[in-house]
């Protein structure tokens, strides 16, 4: 397995080569700020704090535009609004975009208007009803916790990890996703990004069976998800009887047997995560044969941001759409994933991260301000199948964007 993903690596394409961010570019910021190229700095570390900067006056629009944290804006397409309550599985992303410019700017004003957007979401530690609390709690309480060590938020993550834990079926070694529908027992791979909820239980009590837990799952959607090319599936759906698949398919794909770009992301993000906790090679090597898949794609555009689907371009008759979150949700899992290769391997994953950023910093996708409902990115696809969000803006994609600069600039 190794051998074959080392195969893959060597075949990304030397256009995405463009210099990486690193430690030492920061001593060269303020030169190349002067000479800057689009308005924009060429030093990467510098341009990263740039493109932050920038966010932070786009969204303070956002905050005093949107003043209710019960009602929370999930989406802005055909000029309106679409709003979600705390249950929802998007509720987090706001409160985590303004924790990251807390980070940034280190304003106090940036402090409380996180708080109030987090505090607002303390009854989804009980929400039973999705399996993506995790998305809502670690965006919002977690990254308060890591800001601020504000041990009031103990409590409430450790009791959020205890109810994703009732979704747990021991017997099959997986999280339960989806609530509604007729299959089984559905899993589906963005339940990947759940796991870091357990980790976090796990390291804060010293209760294995959190870890054990998120283990079993990455290991098992490992095994049923990919396909031998390290594509997955969007959803499986398992016999509670055998644990075995019943059906693979890719509900918000063009086909069941296509490359869905946000599920493929998801897929990326969570390896490298649950590396990061396990240190299992299994999990590293795993992300890496994600992340060259895609790379190396024959669909992936110059610009580096994908469209909704890689698949898309065979299509004659599908509008290729893109989708900006996935870009910056890619983007951010490699800025993670360079951490744990070797230096010319992290080159490369830096490089390309850096150039999806630069594409997303761009006029094509990224709102001037008080426009695009006051979010950051354009050319979001929310769901492609339904004709939900195409070519919208996406709480999500506005959130790791943020989290890509952060960790861009923290270099």
């Amino acid at each position: 397995m190794v051998n074959k993903i080392n195969k893959i690596f060597l075949g990304i394409s030397t256009a995405f080569m463009v210099s990486a961010c690193s430690a030492n570019d920061s001593s060269s910021a303020n030169h190349s700020a002067a000479n800057a190229v689009g308005g924009w700095p060429t030093d990467n570390v510098a341009f990263c704090s740039a493109a932050l900067d920038k966010a932070s006056e786009q969204l303070d629009g956002f905050r005093k535009h949107y003043t209710n944290p019960n009602k929370i804006p999930t989406q802005f397409e055909n000029g309106e609004a679409i709003y979600t309550n705390f249950m929802g599985w998007t509720s987090g992303f706001i409160a985590g975009n303004f924790w990251y410019l807390y980070e940034h700017t280190k304003d106090e004003s940036w402090l409380n208007t996180a708080t109030k957007w987090t505090d607002a979401l303390e009854r989804s530690q009980f929400n039973r009803k999705t399996h993506d609390i995790g998305f809502i709690m670690n965006n919002s309480y977690g990254n308060g916790l890591r800001l601020t060590g504000n041990k009031a938020y103990d409590p409430i993550l450790l009791n959020s990890a205890k109810t994703l834990m009732e979704r747990y079926n021991p017997k099959l070694g997986l999280t339960f996703s989806w609530s509604w529908g007729s299959w089984e027992f559905p899993v589906i791979i963005d339940n990947m990004m759940n796991l870091e909820l357990l980790f976090n239980a796990s390291l804060a009590t010293g209760d294995k069976t959190y870890y054990d837990a998120a283990v079993s799952h990455a290991t098992i959607t490992m095994k049923h998800h990919f396909r031998d090319d390290f594509s997955s599936y969007h959803l499986v759906d398992y016999s509670r009887t055998t644990g075995l698949p019943k059906h693979k398919q890719t509900f918000q794909g063009i086909a069941d047997d296509s490359s869905w770009s946000r599920g493929q992301a998801w897929g990326a993000y969570g390896y490298t995560m649950t590396y990061r906790y396990t240190q299992d090679e299994k999990f590293l090597n795993h992300a890496r044969g994600i992340v060259n898949y895609l790379l190396t794609h024959k669909n992936m555009p110059e610009d580096l941001i994908p469209y909704f689907d890689y698949d898309a371009p065979d299509y004659p008759e599908i509008t290729n759409y893109r989708d900006s979150s996935a870009g910056s949700l890619l983007a951010s899992s490699l800025f993670e994933l360079a951490n744990y290769v070797d230096e010319d391997e992290a080159k490369r994953y830096r490089a390309a991260a850096m150039k999806m950023l630069r594409s997303l910093a761009s006029p094509e996708y990224l709102a001037e301000k008080g426009e695009n409902g006051h979010f950051l990115l354009k050319q979001a696809t929310y769901n492609f199948p339904k004709d939900l969000g195409l070519n919208t803006a996406i709480n999500y994609g506005d959130y790791y964007y943020l989290e890509a600069l952060t960790r861009c600039k923290s270099l």
